[in-house]
């Protein structure tokens, strides 16, 4: 009797349990998930996501899509790219030809220029030397003795004032003072 008393009193709170159980069952279930003990549980069904939405097969807007990508060219097609096209290389053959004729110019520009700075040079050079080789004594006494220039006496000198310019042009007799 024993043995049966045992078994009951396992039972009972086995049910005590379960009614526990049950009880935050009940409360979870409140809490929007439904929870069932056992092998026979249900799986619960979701609404499928975009993912898996998009990969369930093809849609016809995505077909419509690759069909207007394989539209095969027409004519008229072809013939406004080949001109385009024609239009482009022509373009950038002239950009490359004002390239290089920019290049020449620069190239010659600097040689004219060193040529220039080379004659300078060359020509200061020969100025030096024609300067240096002038004996003004030598001048001074051929004219005096072979040509026949005198001295300016002291009467004899007029001095203008000039107007700014390097030089005074005379269109006339000089006046006596």
């Amino acid at each position: 009797m024993r043995h049966a008393n045992s078994t009951t009193r396992t039972n009972v709170s086995r049910q005590n349990a379960g009614s526990r159980n049950s009880r935050s069952r009940s409360q979870n279930a409140s809490h929007g998930s439904q929870y069932i003990d056992g092998s026979a549980v249900k799986k619960l069904q979701t609404t499928p996501t975009r993912r898996e939405y998009e990969r369930s097969g093809p849609h016809t807007w995505s077909v419509r899509k690759t069909k207007v990508k394989a539209v095969p060219m027409n004519k008229g097609y072809i013939a406004v790219a080949a001109v385009a096209f024609v239009i482009i290389c022509s373009v950038l053959m002239g950009y490359i030809n004002l390239q290089s004729n920019i290049t020449n110019h620069i190239t010659n520009i600097s040689r004219l220029e060193s040529q220039l700075n080379e004659m300078k040079l060359a020509n200061d050079e020969t100025y030096t030397k024609i300067m240096s080789s002038i004996d003004l004594e030598e001048i001074k006494r051929i004219a005096v003795n072979e040509l026949g220039m005198k001295y300016a006496k002291e009467g004899q000198v007029v001095e203008y004032t000039g107007e700014g310019n390097d030089y005074v042009r005379q269109y006339g007799a000089v006046p006596e003072s």
